[in-house]
């Protein structure tokens, strides 16, 4: 198991990661659904079973789309993300939590800049991170894909070996940790709140996932203890 020693880039994805995504999961959700039944002319039920097995299959709905249907993903990322964020309340415990810890702060993210600017600005701890590295930086490769996270690690000059990545989805730590990264699964509370599948809630037992927290302020908070 890999510790944080050496750590000095703390790469954090962002839905349901640094917050419950139940609070804004079902407008994404729905609109998702939505966009799909219009794009693909179908009935809600069946963009509902399209939407899961494109986002399990290519990592992102969206994804999917693109490569079966030749989606424009501007119109799509637009649509989607017209969701209201005010539930999110501001979280000065994890922003100290990450404000203390040393080094660069980055988040990592397969959805748009716009919404994770949103997101960090309601919990207010926008000002604690350096940069956001989104779905278009990824040049529209989510993860899992390891072109994102080599993508990511360049542009950001980051040196695995001297990083952790924090996800709720432990998928997509299996990358990060072939890299090098000290990988954590972060299962925040709400999470029965959300429809996941079971593969969605697999793998914190496996090799690639270091550590696994349902408590992502007081794991940090430890870390500096």
């Amino acid at each position: 198991m890999r510790g944080f020693g050496n750590v000095d880039t703390w790469v954090f994805d962002l839905d349901n990661t640094l917050y419950p995504h139940h609070l804004l999961w079902q407008q994404v959700d729905d609109r998702i659904r939505s966009y799909v039944a219009e794009f693909l002319k179908v009935t809600h039920d069946e963009a509902f079973r399209v939407q899961k097995d494109y986002y399990k299959r290519y990592g992102t709905t969206m994804r999917g789309l693109m490569t079966e249907h030749g989606l424009n993903p501007d119109d799509y990322l637009d649509y989607v993300h017209q969701i209201d964020h005010s539930p999110l309340t501001p979280n000065p415990a994890l922003g100290h939590a990450i404000e203390q810890l040393p080094g660069r702060k980055l988040i990592l993210t397969n959805g748009t800049t716009k919404h994770a600017d949103a997101v960090l600005r309601q919990l207010q701890i926008h000002h604690h991170f350096e940069d956001v590295f989104d779905i278009i930086a990824a040049e529209l490769e989510p993860k899992p894909s390891r072109i994102t996270y080599e993508r990511f690690l360049a542009r950001h000059t980051v040196d695995p070996a001297k990083a952790a990545m924090f996800e709720d989805l432990a998928r997509n730590l299996e990358v990060p940790h072939a890299l090098g990264m000290t990988t954590v699964l972060v299962v925040p509370e709400g999470q029965r709140e959300v429809f996941r599948e079971d593969w969605e809630l697999e793998g914190r037992g496996e090799p690639h996932v270091d550590h696994v927290t349902d408590d992502l302020s007081g794991f940090l908070k430890r870390l500096r203890d």
